[in-house]
């Protein structure tokens, strides 16, 4: 059957999918921390994808990152539309059709709440019974993939973080589940918030100007956009930056203009205002308005400062750490945050904090790990090292490397495009160990995504990916490991500190 069109019109879909006034003026503060609640997106939209094509979408976005990251060739387009192509078949018998469910074109999604509810239902059903003929059990660990989870697959959105805790932070949002975080800031005079998503494996720093296009056609969606008609501090240096990201890309002028965070201010600061952004940024179900890059400023396409370290040399924070706690959508705690300058001790158990150096020499955050384990089974795998990236939410692995944690796994088996299917009733304990302590996954975050969004207790595809690393003992771990522990980052030392959350 010609797919053409009918393929056509999902991958516009599935590209699509990703990627209050201030009032007074900030004053420096003395703790010495600075921390940003993190939110998260979900329910906002309807876009009626499917999780697997959800999944395939981070797969192909994880693999052009680590190959940017790690200097290898990047798979093309063509490369990565084949895969989406591939997991249509794989799901179901032939194409799937828009707003269907793989092999059954007789069945449509509804709405989100309507699929949540009958998750619902069939979870309260499940414990000792039966899922779609098979026997399962549900218990009190992992239940499978959450209905919420699922509702913010297929709808999108942001979930809003909590007030954090802490003096000079942030609270981080969660987009959609678990696939990313945004924190607030401010921006131009007077100031207006932003929607900024917070990236650990990126250097660079930019919102939508007030002239954006998307290389799509027409505008850059419903976003807040900077430029001297809104920001009366506005100053365009005229000279050019362009990024490209595992999926997605910008470009357009570098800037001057004050930037607020957690009520500290940077007057004048660099960075960046995109005049062109391609459809993973401008379109409307993106509930972001730009992206913070914080990784080293060695590699930043403007050539500019992070904010963090330029938060440090203005003398606004002590040093330039950057810290993370990200959340679990299915917890509904919502306490993520983000904090410079230093870390937050009320989100970690001090007693367990392991500092290692940073073994990359580009500017990316990587460190190496002593051991992975499932199950206290130690996998033989020796030598490897992490790139430890916010940005990206699953893990990516050499093929070798995937193959030996699933042989470990009870009930995994391959899905044909370089990963694998465990039970999203597993409860296997994958665990990566840093600085001689292990940290452990939870078992609800090795399993993320249902191969049948029907059957959240079935089968789901897990978070470590095998991909192309072009045979590298080096993996590319995003928030599946992330949401674990704490995270903290710091340029003076180049160092990376993890601890166990509390």
């Amino acid at each position: 059957m010609h797919l053409t069109a009918k393929f056509s019109i999902l991958l516009v879909t599935v590209i699509a999918m990703f990627v209050g006034e201030a009032t007074a003026a900030p004053t420096k503060r003395q703790t010495g921390l600075f921390t940003i609640p993190i939110r998260s997106l979900q329910g906002q939209n309807t876009r009626d994808i499917h999780p697997q094509l959800y999944l395939q979408q981070h797969i192909n976005r994880a693999e052009r990152r680590l190959a940017r990251m790690s200097g290898r060739a990047i798979p093309s387009d063509h490369e990565l539309l084949a895969r989406l192509h591939k997991r249509m078949y794989i799901m179901g018998s032939g194409p799937i059709k828009p707003g269907r469910l793989p092999g059954s074109h007789k069945k449509r999604y509804t709405s989100a709440k309507t699929l949540t509810d009958k998750l619902k239902a069939k979870l309260l059903a499940t414990n000792g019974t039966a899922v779609n003929g098979t026997a399962v059990t549900v218990n009190s660990t992992n239940q499978g993939v959450s209905p919420i989870d699922i509702q913010a697959i297929v709808s999108g959105g942001l979930t809003p973080a909590n007030q954090p805790t802490t003096a000079n932070s942030i609270g981080l949002s969660i987009e959609a589940a678990d696939s990313g975080y945004v924190g607030q800031v401010q921006l131009g005079t007077p100031p207006r918030n932003f929607e900024i998503l917070m990236d650990s494996g990126s250097a660079d720093f930019w919102v939508g100007s007030e002239q954006c296009t998307s290389l799509a056609g027409g505008g850059c969606g419903t976003h807040q956009f900077l430029g001297n008609q809104s920001s009366s501090t506005f100053v365009d240096t005229a000279a050019p930056f362009n990024v490209t990201y595992g999926t997605g890309q910008v470009s357009g002028s570098i800037i001057r203009d004050n930037v607020i965070m957690a009520g500290l201010t940077l007057q004048n600061h660099t960075f960046g205002t995109a005049n062109s952004e391609s459809v993973d940024f401008s379109s409307n179900s993106v509930k972001f308005d730009g992206l913070m890059g914080l990784a080293q400023s060695g590699i930043s396409q403007q050539g500019v400062p992070t904010p963090v370290e330029s938060l440090q040399a203005a003398g606004l924070i002590p040093a330039a750490i950057t810290s993370y706690k990200i959340s679990r959508l299915a917890d509904q705690k919502n306490d993520g945050e983000i904090t410079f300058g230093n870390l937050d001790t009320t989100k970690f158990d001090q007693a367990t904090t392991v500092t290692i150096p940073n073994v990359n020499k580009q500017g990316f955050w990587e460190g190496a790990m002593d051991a992975i384990t499932v199950n206290g089974q130690d996998t033989g795998l020796q030598a490897r090292t992490a790139i430890l990236d916010t940005g990206t939410t699953l893990i990516i692995a050499p093929p070798a490397d995937a193959t030996a944690v699933h042989n470990l796994i009870p009930g995994s088996k391959p899905d044909g495009q370089g990963g694998f299917i465990i039970p999203c009733t597993s409860n296997a304990s994958v665990a990566l160990k840093f600085g001689g302590r292990a940290f452990a996954i939870d078992p609800r975050d090795m399993t993320p995504f249902p191969v049948d969004p029907n059957n959240p207790a079935g089968g789901c595809t897990s978070g470590i990916m095998g991909g192309s690393v072009g045979g590298a003992q080096e993996w590319l771990v995003g928030d599946v490991f992330l949401k674990n522990a704490y995270y903290s980052t710091n340029v003076n030392t180049n160092a990376i500190t993890l601890a166990n959350l509390v």
